[in-house]
């Protein structure tokens, strides 16, 4: 074993056996105040550990024994086949492989436009204007309208059906889309087509992009309310601009919050309604012609993987282009 490997594990052993002295009386570490943070935030998340140990832990361990076996609806009984279910996942089911590539790029120009626009709005919020309260809780009306209950209306209730038809002949009827006219006058230039596709897309979200930045909001606020005002007025008497303050006192202090808000919107994105790959997986086992418990469990189990894969990246990459302030 190489000296740095050697160096790291003692550093990941010792690391561990802090971390249990934290908790155990009658050591020097106890009664720290890292040890008393630890103990309160173990007890902010103790009701979900024990929630997911006893209402997840098994539905989990059942669905994994069903993506590796046959699972016949009629009669329960599942029989052991390997990896069939995987191996239909991505070589025979003709449509899974082309939604999951479609849903991961999407994902990840939604989260980019969304840590970007959540980024900005906060900022902005931040600053001391009249109404700044009333601005607030109107960015925060999305996490409202986004909560479950009214998107089902949305898509249900007859009047807004007709608006949203009225609308779209409105639209049609004017005979001018000025999107569409640009991205097509941008296309035939051949100029940065490419990054033109990746705007447009995202012009082409704004509504979902909003509607998912109320939580990362409120998260930036915290971190920019958390700001000392000495660090601004010593950056004035040094001479230094509002954007010279922006970018080496702003933005350092709060950007590891965005692995924070990196990870809930990349979870957020891929549990919303109008997910395909979500509604594919249903459709396989409510309304399909096969409802096969087995491959949809699989074809679950494939996606929560996906989601894992990009946490990591987005963890590993933005823990070392950020720095951790105390």
């Amino acid at each position: 074993m190489s000296k740095k490997n050697r160096k790291y594990r003692e550093h990941w052993y010792s690391g561990i056996t802090e971390a249990f002295q934290m908790f155990v009386p009658g050591n020097k570490l106890y009664r720290t105040i890292p040890a008393k943070r630890a103990r309160t935030g173990f007890l902010f998340i103790l009701p979900f550990i024990i929630g997911f140990i006893f209402f997840m832990l098994q539905p989990l361990y059942v669905s994994m024994q069903m993506s590796l076996s046959r699972y016949v609806i009629n009669t329960g009984e599942m029989t052991w086949n390997n990896f069939y279910n995987y191996n239909y996942a991505f070589n025979t089911d003709p449509d899974y492989n082309r939604m999951l590539v479609d849903e991961i790029s999407r994902m990840a120009i939604n989260v980019i436009a969304t840590l970007v626009m959540s980024f900005v709005i906060a900022v902005i919020l931040n600053q001391k204007f009249k109404g700044r309260i009333i601005c607030r809780i109107i960015f925060f009306l999305p996490v409202i309208l986004s909560s479950g209950v009214l998107p089902g209306i949305e898509t249900s209730s007859s009047s807004l059906n007709l608006i949203n038809s009225m609308s779209q002949a409105m639209g049609d009827s004017s005979g001018v889309n000025i999107s569409a006219a640009l991205e097509d006058l941008l296309s035939v230039s051949g100029v940065a087509s490419q990054v033109f596709d990746v705007i447009f897309q995202m012009i082409d979200a704004i509504y979902d992009i909003v509607m998912a930045s109320g939580i990362q909001i409120i998260v930036f606020l915290s971190g920019l309310q958390s700001i000392s005002p000495s660090l601004y007025e010593a950056a004035d008497v040094e001479g230094c601009s509002a954007w010279e303050s922006f970018w080496k006192i702003t933005f350092p202090m709060v950007s590891p919050l965005l692995l924070v808000n990196c990870i809930y919107t990349i979870i957020d994105f891929f549990m919303k309604n109008n997910n395909q790959v979500m509604e594919h997986i249903n459709n396989i086992y409510m309304n399909g012609v096969r409802m096969d418990l087995g491959i949809a469990a699989a074809e679950s189990w494939i996606y929560f993987g996906v989601a894992i894969v990009f946490i990591g990246i987005s963890a590993f990459i933005i823990s070392r282009a950020v720095k951790s302030y105390e």
